[in-house]
């Protein structure tokens, strides 16, 4: 695990009502991997983390890494196609969506995925496109930056009382570790 290097590179920040931004700036894939490894442990059944970003910023890769440090065994890929994957972890099974060919939350719901989403951990790909579907919700917006393709801004905002208390325990680990 690498360690991100410059703790400059995190903030909190207050928003309306119960909603706290968080921001990690992420120089390199390792660091990528880091703040997902960080996340990983507490994520309980029931949490919904939306990802969103340009193609290619980021978001499989993420999910991979989340998935990895959750100890799963299983082929990790983007649910491009099938649109949902379920990946079996030790403590908690992980549902990963893929949200692009999905025009609102009707079509989530149409999917039949809610026993799925109330029993696992639920990772959504594009998941602005849905994010109408939920009331509580950490929402994570992947950045790229133009001068360094390697480096990524990832503005996590908490979304609900839940994501709230996790977007918090995210910030402590960030900057304990």
């Amino acid at each position: 695990m690498v360690l991100v290097s410059n703790r400059s590179n995190l903030s909190l920040s207050d928003l309306e009502g119960d909603r706290l931004q968080f921001e990690v700036t992420a120089e390199n894939e390792a660091e990528t991997a880091w703040v997902a490894t960080v996340l990983s442990p507490l994520l309980q059944a029931g949490d919904i983390v939306l990802l969103d970003g340009v193609l290619a910023s980021g978001k499989t890769f993420f999910v991979r890494k989340l998935v990895e440090a959750l100890g799963t065994e299983d082929e990790i890929s983007s649910p491009t196609y099938a649109i949902a994957n379920i990946y079996k972890c030790p403590s908690v099974d992980v549902l990963h969506v893929d949200a692009y060919r999905l025009e609102n939350e009707k079509d989530f719901y149409n999917l039949g995925l809610e026993l799925e989403v109330e029993g696992s951990i639920c990772m959504i790909e594009w998941g602005s496109r849905i994010q109408e579907a939920f009331d509580d919700f950490l929402k994570i917006s992947i950045k790229l930056n133009a001068k360094n393709i390697d480096e990524r801004v990832f503005v996590m905002t908490s979304h609900g009382s839940r994501a709230t208390v996790l977007l918090q325990s995210l910030k402590i680990r960030c900057q304990s570790v």
